[in-house]
């Protein structure tokens, strides 16, 4: 009969039976008697009353009655502390026991018991079993004591249990060493700043040794043990590469995986001059296909993991483009991740290939992959321009399907090429206009209307179609309204004698009848730049774009690198770093890659930095000047150099200039000067009563703040990518008699950062903060503060080149930053003229 019979029971007296039962003298009636308990513990009834009576049972030689009762025990033990207690002599027994499974199910046992009372009884039986002769026992002892460090960590320490697991790495039985590298590296995990795991070439040695011999659990454990690992040079690290490459052969992923990581972190010392470097990316790429060929959800881990190594090094799968082709019963989250990695490898060489395979795609049934199937083609054109044209060539055969989501979905792309490409693929404007009474999503009306507008003179009736999107204007979704709006009045400043009704218009029904204020303010701006000064107007609307990007979603390098280094984790599936989703992970270190040694080239591959970014627009580098550099890196971040008091004096409402400056300064009048007062020219013709000469003439009653300049936000301190995830902008200013630094710090990092601080290097004027930089909340991520920060000029000087150039160091709780920027000489002129 089944054990089933333990859990079909009727009786009513059924606790008071089991009672009997377990203090039977008959050894079978007890096992039975135990089970039955066991049972109705599975099904959630409470049997604590029979801990006593259970516990009497532990006194046998029958292992399986052991354990069950052990396994009761580990149950119970937390709401019955004091009756725990009863058990430990056994446990000290069992521990000297003849049979090595019955010792290492009494340590195991004892690390399942997170009782305080007892650890303290547990340390000795503990330390004998690892130095068992038995290689199970010292394998269970070793995740004891990991087990025994997270309810009391203090205990572990002072008993010397952790000495004794850095010794078990230089065990002679793999199993043992594996367990202790998985225990250490637990209670390192928890405790970063220990150094448990100081790894030597000789431990290290070790490790690898054992890696052959292990279970594939234990293999993981080492391999990420090594990920931790900084070899010391180039050959170092190319003979661990050496010895770590055959587990890329392993049939478990989880070990190809953890296999990859240790490679890839490797790697970067290596020289790509090496033979053995181009044999190493040779031998990434079939253990890595290999994955693909596993269920589903596999596959998905895997293809997350290729996406960032893909981003990394796109060398090592270039040729392996085919295994990326979706197959028709793959799962949709497979496919979408396949497809990013296919535009990630596209290349001037498989081009062809990988559009014909697109245009494919875009006949399928599944709505949203043909979606994301035709912007795919889009991102190809836009990541190379030699492949641009056959990728346009195959949009305008996709709307020539008809088919109405594929035509949306291809003009969206077709925008972006257009501002990537200006001025090369116009011609097809025409085949676009003829679908125009096709298109009904929100995304795609906006960007035809962008287009529309954006080309308006080459087209010859852009007003007539501008005016038919303009009769349903307050049905559109707010993309497309704030879209038509800037492109009628693209449109007017190109053609405007033909126009001057529909920009009327459109200002006319965005200023007064919309109740949305993003397009309400962006109607007032535009009547008042045309109405002011139409050529300033011109400037700001048809400026010249910046070209976009080639690719947006590449992972920003310093967060690539994290996430190189925890392949084969949640992190790597998630493309977040642990500290990002781990609860209480304030501890969790974040990891790097280690520097390239082997050669001069950049840590960062060329395939990865983000194009469009000139050398020009990076922030100012702090110039060499003796030892100034490292005057400033030396900054202790103290008090700020205290000075006289900043004065303030009261200031009327009715004396602050409302718009800032902002937009006088937008239609190139002066800051200093209230805006003029400006009537509509009757080519124009606000309607009477409409407000808008009343909102424009802001002299009445309302002026700038008398003495006070406030320049715009330009001054750049640093760009997000290179400051990990830190940008700063902002400006300086002089108001009554203070001068002050107006900052604007945004977090572009995916955690939150806190404990911020400022300090100025010397300087030509002796510049200094007259304050401590207040940041009164933790700035969570995508999220932005204004600060104002007082400043004096009783700090340190030093003559600088140029004059005004100011070295500046932000500190918070990631890192140290440091960049020069170069503040207006006007902010040391006092209201009087003198400075």
């Amino acid at each position: 009969m089944t054990d089933s019979k333990y859990f079909t029971t009727t009786k009513k007296g059924e606790i008071f039976e089991l009672k009997a039962e377990l203090n039977s003298d008959k050894k079978e009636k007890k096992k039975e008697a135990v089970k039955k308990v066991i049972a109705s513990m599975t099904v959630g009834k409470d049997v604590s009353a029979l801990f006593p009576d259970v516990v009497n049972c532990m006194q046998t030689d029958n292992l399986e009655l052991k354990k069950l009762v052990y396994l009761y025990l580990m149950n119970y033990a937390k709401s019955q502390p004091d009756m725990a207690i009863m058990a430990v002599n056994t446990f000290v027994k069992d521990c000297e026991d003849p049979n090595p499974l019955i010792r290492a199910l009494a340590v195991r046992t004892m690390g399942c018991i997170r009782v305080d009372k007892i650890t303290e009884y547990l340390c000795e039986p503990l330390r004998k079993c690892l130095k068992d002769e038995d290689p199970y026992v010292r394998k269970t002892a070793a995740v004891c004591v990991a087990k025994l460090h997270d309810i009391n960590a203090q205990l572990v320490e002072d008993q010397g249990f952790l000495d004794t697991l850095k010794d078990l790495i230089s065990d002679s039985n793999p199993m043992v060493v594996a367990n202790a590298v998985a225990a250490l590296s637990e209670i390192a995990e928890s405790h970063p700043s220990s150094n448990l795991l100081d790894l030597n070439p000789q431990s290290i040695n070790k490790l690898l040794t054992a890696l052959n011999e292990c279970t594939e659990w234990g293999q993981i454990f080492i391999l990420d043990c090594l990920a931790n690992y900084m070899p010391k040079d180039d050959r170092e690290a190319q003979s661990i590469c050496e010895r770590v490459t055959p587990r890329l052969s392993h049939a478990n992923s989880a070990v190809v995986l953890s296999a990859v990581k240790v490679l890839m972190k490797f790697m970067e010392m290596l020289s790509k001059d090496l033979d053995y470097y181009g044999t190493l990316l040779k031998k990434l790429a079939p253990p890595l296909v290999t994955l693909l060929s596993a269920e589903p959800e596999l596959q998905y881990v895997a293809l997350r993991n290729i996406n960032l190594i893909v981003q990394k090094r796109p060398e090592i799968l270039k040729h392996e483009m085919k295994v990326f082709f979706v197959k028709y019963n793959d799962p949709i989250y497979v496919k979408l991740e396949k497809l990013d990695i296919m535009i990630r490898l596209a290349s001037q060489a498989n081009i062809a290939q990988v559009l014909a395979e697109l245009k494919e795609y875009a006949t399928e049934v599944d709505v949203d992959f043909v979606r994301k199937a035709v912007r795919a083609i889009g991102r190809c054109a836009i990541k190379g321009e030699q492949s641009a044209e056959r990728c346009v060539s195959t949009l305008l055969d996709l709307i020539q399907t008809k088919v109405n989501y594929v035509v949306q979905e291809a003009i969206v792309v077709i925008k972006d090429i257009f501002r990537k490409y200006p001025n090369k693929y116009e011609s097809v404007i025409a085949t676009l206009c003829e679908n125009l009474d096709s298109l009904d999503e929100p995304e795609a009306r906006a960007a035809m209307i962008w287009i529309v507008g954006e080309y308006a003179e080459r087209i010859d009736n852009a007003d007539e179609l501008l005016e038919s999107f303009l009769e349903g204007f307050h049905d559109e979704s707010t993309q497309v309204q704030l879209q038509l709006l800037t492109a009628i009045v693209k449109l007017f400043l190109k053609k405007p004698t033909e126009t001057q009704e529909l920009v009327q218009q459109v200002l006319s029904l965005a200023t007064q009848d919309s109740d949305n204020p993003d397009l309400r303010d962006r109607g007032y701006i535009y009547w008042r730049l045309l109405s002011t000064d139409p050529v300033a107007a011109k400037e700001v609307v048809l400026a010249e774009k910046p070209l976009i990007s080639e690719e947006t979603d590449l992972i920003e390098p310093t967060l690539l690198d994290e996430l190189i280094c925890y392949i084969g984790t949640l992190a790597s599936v998630y493309h977040k770093p642990p500290s990002a989703f781990v609860e209480g992970s304030r501890g969790v270190v974040h990891k790097s890659l280690p520097p390239r040694t082997g050669s001069s080239e950049s840590t960062e591959s060329p395939d990865t930095a983000p194009s469009g970014v000139q050398a020009a627009e990076q922030p100012a580098v702090i110039p060499t000047q003796g030892d100034l550099l490292g005057d400033l890196l030396n900054l202790d971040l103290g008090p700020p150099v205290s000075g006289p008091p900043i004065t303030t004096s009261a200031v009327q409402m009715g004396a602050v200039d409302l718009l800032g400056g902002g937009l006088d300064s937008l239609i190139g009048g002066s800051g200093f000067a209230p805006a003029p007062s400006t009537t509509m020219p009757t080519n124009l013709g606000a309607p009477l009563g409409s407000g808008l000469g009343d909102l424009f003439d802001l002299t009445g009653g309302v002026g700038t703040l008398s003495g006070s300049y406030v320049a715009p936000k330009t001054v750049s301190g640093m760009a997000a990518m290179k400051a990990k995830g830190l940008e700063i902008s902002g400006t300086f200013s002089r108001q009554v008699g203070s001068i002050s630094m107006d900052l604007v710090l945004t977090n572009k990092a995916l955690q939150v950062m806190s404990d911020f601080a400022i300090q100025f290097n010397r300087n030509s004027f002796g510049l200094a903060p007259a304050a401590p930089l207040q940041v009164h909340a933790p700035l969570a991520p995508n999220q932005s503060v204004e600060i104002s920060l007082p400043l004096n000029t009783v700090g340190s000087v030093m003559k600088m080149d140029p004059l005004n150039n100011l070295q500046v160091a932000v500190k918070n709780n990631i890192d140290v930053f440091y960049f020069s920027t170069l503040y207006p000489l006007h902010i040391l002129f006092v209201e009087d003229g003198k400075m």
